[in-house]
C-alpha cells in the first residue's frame, strides 16, 4: 500500500485502474478529469463538478473507454427497486413528490460556501433530481427552482420543478427548516390511477395496485452497498455502465443551470 499527498502521481500509476474520489465537492471536477486522463475507472461522490465549465471539460475528457459513476445510491435501493418494478407496470406518464427533510447545518459550514462545496442544490438535492430522471426514464426538459424567502447564496430550503419528455412531472422538496424527528425521505409516486409511496427506504406501500403487499425492512437500505458492488462488478465485466454518463451529465446540466 502506498500513501502520498501527491494526487496526480497516484492517479498516474499503472499498477491501479480505479479511482475512488470522495475529497471535498470543489476538488471532483480537477481529480476526475486528472484520471480519466491518466485512463482511469472513476468513482466519484456527488456533486460530479461545480460549474457548467468544469462540466463541459469532464464531458470532453470522457471518452467512454472508462466507466464514470457518480455515487447515486439511492437508485439500488433494495425498496426502489420494488417500487420500479411497480412502475413497468403502468402506462402513462407519471407525477413524482419527493420529499427531503433535510435539517439545518451551520450557515458557515464548507458545504454551504459556493466556491467550495457549491451548495445543498448541488450537493445533496442533486441525488434526488437523478432520481426522478431515472424512474421517469425520460430525459429532462425543464427545471425550475424556487427558493424561500430567507434563502442565501446557496438555498437551503428550496423546490425543485421538473418536467420530462414524456409528460412526467416531479417537485423535489428540500427543506431545512423542519423537525428532526420527522422521517428523513419521502418519495411519493401517481400514475395510472396508483400511487406508490417510499418511506424512509423503510417501508414501501401502495393503493390502487390489485394484489399488492406493503414491503417492509427491519433496517433501512439507501443502496449504498450495492451501488459500489454494481460499479466493480461492470469493471470486472467489462459490460455497461450502471448509470449511463449521458444521463449524468445532463442532470449535473439542469442543476447547474438552476443554480445560476
Amino acid at each position: 500500500m502506498t500513501a502520498s499527498t501527491d494526487g496526480p502521481a497516484l492517479l498516474a500509476d499503472p499498477s491501479s485502474n480505479t479511482v475512488v474520489i470522495i475529497t471535498r465537492h470543489d476538488s471532483h471536477a480537477p481529480l476526475v478529469q486528472l484520471a480519466l486522463a491518466a485512463g482511469n475507472h472513476v468513482f466519484v461522490e456527488k456533486p460530479l463538478c461545480l460549474t457548467a465549465e468544469e462540466l463541459s471539460a469532464i464531458e470532453a475528457g470522457h471518452t467512454g473507454e472508462q466507466l464514470l459513476m457518480v455515487c447515486f445510491n439511492r437508485r439500488f435501493a433494495p425498496l426502489l427497486l420494488n417500487l420500479q418494478q411497480q412502475l413497468h407496470r403502468l402506462s402513462g406518464p407519471r407525477a413524482f413528490v419527493y420529499t427531503c427533510n433535510a435539517g439545518a447545518i451551520p450557515a458557515d459550514h464548507w458545504t454551504q460556501d459556493p466556491a467550495l462545496g457549491g451548495g445543498r442544490l448541488l450537493g445533496q438535492a442533486c441525488h434526488f433530481v437523478d432520481l426522478l430522471r431515472h424512474l421517469a426514464a425520460s430525459p429532462i426538459e425543464d427545471l425550475q427552482l424556487l427558493s424561500a424567502a430567507d434563502s442565501k447564496a446557496c438555498p437551503d430550503t428550496f423546490s425543485l420543478q421538473l418536467r420530462f419528455a414524456d409528460g412526467s412531472i416531479g417537485t423535489v422538496h428540500y427543506l431545512a427548516n423542519g423537525s428532526k424527528a420527522f422521517p428523513k425521505e419521502r418519495l411519493e409516486v401517481f400514475a395510472a390511477g396508483t400511487v406508490l409511496q417510499l418511506d424512509n427506504y423503510r417501508k414501501l406501500k401502495a393503493w390502487g395496485l390489485p394484489g399488492f403487499r406493503t414491503r417492509r425492512r427491519l433496517s433501512q437500505d439507501k443502496g449504498q452497498v450495492a451501488c459500489c458492488s454494481a460499479f466493480l462488478m461492470a469493471i470486472e465485466a467489462g459490460g455497461p455502465p450502471p448509470i449511463p454518463a449521458a444521463e449524468l451529465f445532463e442532470v449535473q446540466r439542469w442543476l447547474l443551470q438552476a443554480v445560476n
